[in-house]
């Protein structure tokens, strides 16, 4: 597909090198000569200096014939004014990044005035990822399919844990849960295991079941699950706002420290139900004078990844079981690598949302093409839902008759908006929501998950 990426920042060129792996034509364009230069020296792009608002820029950059423009720059409402524009000079989807809280409540509005085939909010988006692993405090990461009905959570096993040395038919069996072990990260190695897999201390598991089947998990491995019950924030950002009103719904009670008294004022008007302290959370004493012996939970949210690692490993020292931290760097990813830590990049989130509704757009199939997609295990493994159509092979056979191509795993199905775990004799039905795991790349739409016919 032909695909214009307005904006080469981090999102735009994280979203670029993931499309661009996956074979569409990308054009990429950005005011900035340096951030352009730098893209064209990189990737494999066609790249354009200019104004994504200027309807010159983006004739040259070919949105006449686009298939689909991805505004993601860091005015929001420059992103609407390219996504209209671009639409009226023939994109067949547009695509806007809108950050503005006041922006969310309006979305539906925006999708029919400027005629977006997508909105995307890459601080709520990353908001809800947080507030989900503090749900898990056990979690290093946590996903949803089929609108919450299955959860996909990463799991460190620690020593000492009564999983290492079990097969995972042992598990199974021992634990008595409906929860499936879909990716098993050692070392390097990422696999998608079968019954007779030896589980060791260290492995990252990926576990995917209903909510309440991980908690019945959780409570029969590690006996008493902590659960947080107030959290203390870092950085007054956008998504803290977010994930502030989100731990509020929850029960959770939140402190904010911020360095700008101007934006404490705000976070007093926009989060009044939190606690907000005007202070450089980066020095040990202030975080000792609020409390941070007795927090449940540390989320480190500025924009310094050398700040939020290092402070979080003071709040670790200090006790505190779950940190999150936000990272922008790649590089950055292994550092804070405990078994309640966890490191997340906002652009990494957006770029997977997109990379999905992209593959959802060019593999639109009667027979069921993606909904969701999330990547595991650093990229080398996919987790996809499908919605099943008529014309899928897969109708009517049980699985253990399916010719399934090498590394596929048919991990959930949801029916009716229950979930199932399904064996060798399930069958899929029509309508049905599956979820696959694969490796990376090899599923476009549900058929290709066999073998041919079937």
């Amino acid at each position: 597909m032909k695909i214009i990426i307005a904006g080469a920042g981090r999102v735009g060129y994280v979203l670029a090198e993931s499309l661009e792996a996956e074979g569409h034509d990308i054009t990429l364009i950005d005011r900035n000569a340096d951030t352009i230069e730098r893209a064209a020296n990189e990737l494999d792009v066609i790249c354009c200096l200019g104004s994504a608002t200027n309807p010159d820029t983006l004739r040259e950059a070919g949105a006449e014939s686009a298939d689909i423009l991805m505004a993601v720059t860091e005015s929001d409402e420059a992103n609407m004014i390219c996504a209209l524009a671009a639409r009226r000079l023939g994109a067949k989807y547009t695509v806007a990044r809108v950050r503005n809280p006041e922006y969310l409540a309006q979305t539906g509005f925006l999708r029919e005035a400027i005629g977006l085939s997508l909105v995307v909010n890459p601080e709520y988006e990353f908001a809800k990822e947080i507030s989900r692993i503090l749900r898990f405090p056990s979690a290093v990461r946590v996903e949803t399919f089929s609108k919450g009905s299955v959860e996909i959570l990463d799991y460190r096993v620690p020593e000492g844990s009564p999983l290492n040395g079990l097969t995972l038919r042992e598990v199974a069996k021992r634990f008595d849960t409906k929860v499936l072990v879909t990716v098993v990260e050692r070392g390097t190695e990422a696999s998608i295991p079968h019954g007779d897999f030896t589980l060791r201390s260290g492995d990252k598991l990926s576990l995917l079941g209903e909510s309440r089947e991980m908690r019945r998990f959780f409570s029969a491995v590690s006996g008493k699950q902590l659960r947080i019950k107030n959290v203390m924030v870092m950085g007054g950002s956008r998504a803290c706002v977010y994930l502030a009103d989100l731990l509020e719904e929850s029960g959770i009670s939140v402190t904010v420290i911020d360095r700008s008294r101007e934006r404490c004022d705000e976070l007093c008007d926009l989060i009044p139900h939190a606690r907000v302290i005007c202070g450089d959370a980066t020095q040990d004493e202030v975080l000792l004078e609020e409390g941070i012996r007795t927090a449940d939970a540390f989320v480190a949210l500025t924009g310094d990844d050398g700040d939020n690692i290092v402070t979080a490993m003071y709040a670790k020292r200090c006790g505190v079981p779950k940190t999150v931290v936000k990272v922008n760097m790649r590089h950055f990813s292994g550092m804070l690598d405990g078994e309640n830590d966890s490191m997340i990049a906002p652009k990494e989130i957006v770029a997977q949302q997109l990379t999905g509704f992209v593959r959802a757009i060019s593999n639109s199939a009667d027979w069921g093409s993606v909904e969701t997609l999330h990547k595991l295990a650093g990229g080398k493994v996919e987790a996809l839902e499908f919605q099943v159509g008529e014309g899928a092979r897969c109708i009517g056979i049980p699985l253990c008759d399916l010719k399934l191509r090498r590394g596929v795993l048919i991990s959930a199905i949801v029916r009716g908006g229950k979930t199932l775990i399904p064996n060798g004799l399930t069958v899929i039905e029509k309508g049905d929501h599956a979820v696959v795991v694969a490796p990376a790349g090899m599923l476009k739409d549900i058929n290709d998950m066999t073998d041919g016919e079937t």
